[in-house]
């Protein structure tokens, strides 16, 4: 006997249940010879009878009868089973997928999330990390809902999106306790010559933080640029150089990296945008990141 042809059998089902292959194909919306040929196809396959001709009509064989039985009990249970499946999906709600510039500090970034899971029906969240570029791609195409990111819009991306910010911070200097004690002078004097980890190129702070020590007439000793925030703390948790970071996560950065702060840069602002379809904020996860920043972040 060869395996169980589940659409066969739901086609035995609805003839058996309406009484007729005519009425069933109405109902199914196929012909009756395709119904009649499938219910061929499905005796063939169990080797037996399920259908006797009764004038012109057809009767259940005692065969049929308790096929039909095991029929009703195999769809109830398929029904159950979408049932059981939409209740998950309800407790778990709709997906909220967010897109992280690389360059945007991670303990931020939760910070931002982290609210829109304490909704009542909380959404399913993911999280892609990368390059704003390809971000954006992706927010193009539906596949993300969000971008988080270190700057507005950038022009000369042919995305169709709009940018609310979220607010600002200044930034501050960290270094470990062993690489404090080597610096000489009161800050931010004692930049000078200090090993410095820089961001890279493709981040917004990157040609402030250059200007500002221009103007301070600083020259501290470039010894790595990272693109990635993460990869840059790390670097400076194990006492490679000197290292920024928002001035309001300070104390997340001192607990989470073992490292202290060595001076705040009023000057020089870190600024975080979210980037969406919507030129006015609508959806509720979105919502929720906006009110995080204004409220508990940045207090703007």
């Amino acid at each position: 006997m060869s395996a169980l042809n589940y659409k066969h059998l739901r086609y035995f089902w609805a003839v058996a249940k309406t009484g007729s292959i005519a009425r069933a194909s109405e109902q199914l919306h196929l012909t009756p010879q395709s119904i009649s040929g499938q219910l061929q196809e499905l005796e063939s396959a169990l080797g037996v009878e399920l259908f006797r001709r009764v004038g012109r009509g057809l009767e259940l064989t005692e065969i049929g009868q308790g096929a039909l039985r095991y029929a009703e009990q195999i769809f109830a249970l398929g029904d159950e089973l979408q049932a059981w499946l939409r209740d998950i999906d309800a407790r778990q709600g709709q997906p909220f997928r967010v897109g992280v510039a690389d360059s945007v500090p991670k303990s931020v970034a939760y910070r931002l999330v982290e609210p829109a899971m304490r909704a009542k029906v909380p959404p399913r969240l993911v999280i892609r990390e990368g390059r704003l570029a390809l971000l954006l791609a992706d927010l193009a195409i539906n596949r993300i809902d969000l971008v988080i990111a270190d700057r507005p819009m950038p022009p000369n991306i042919n995305v169709r999106g709009y940018s609310h910010f979220l607010g600002k911070s200044s930034v501050t200097v960290f270094g470990t306790p062993a690489l404090k004690k080597t610096l000489q002078g009161k800050f931010p004097q004692c930049l000078n010559q200090a090993p410095l980890l820089l961001p890279g190129e493709d981040t917004a702070i990157r040609a402030k933080l250059m200007q500002w020590m221009e103007s301070q007439n600083l020259r501290p000793r470039i010894v790595g640029e990272f693109d990635d925030s993460a990869l840059m703390k790390a670097f400076g948790q194990a006492g490679a150089g000197l290292f920024i970071a928002p001035t309001a996560i300070a104390a997340d950065v001192e607990r989470q990296f073992h490292v202290k702060a060595l001076g705040e840069i009023a000057d020089v602002c870190e600024e975080l945008y979210a980037i969406s379809t919507e030129r006015r904020v609508s959806h509720p996860a979105v919502k929720a990141v906006s009110m995080a920043a204004q409220e508990e972040i940045f207090r703007t």
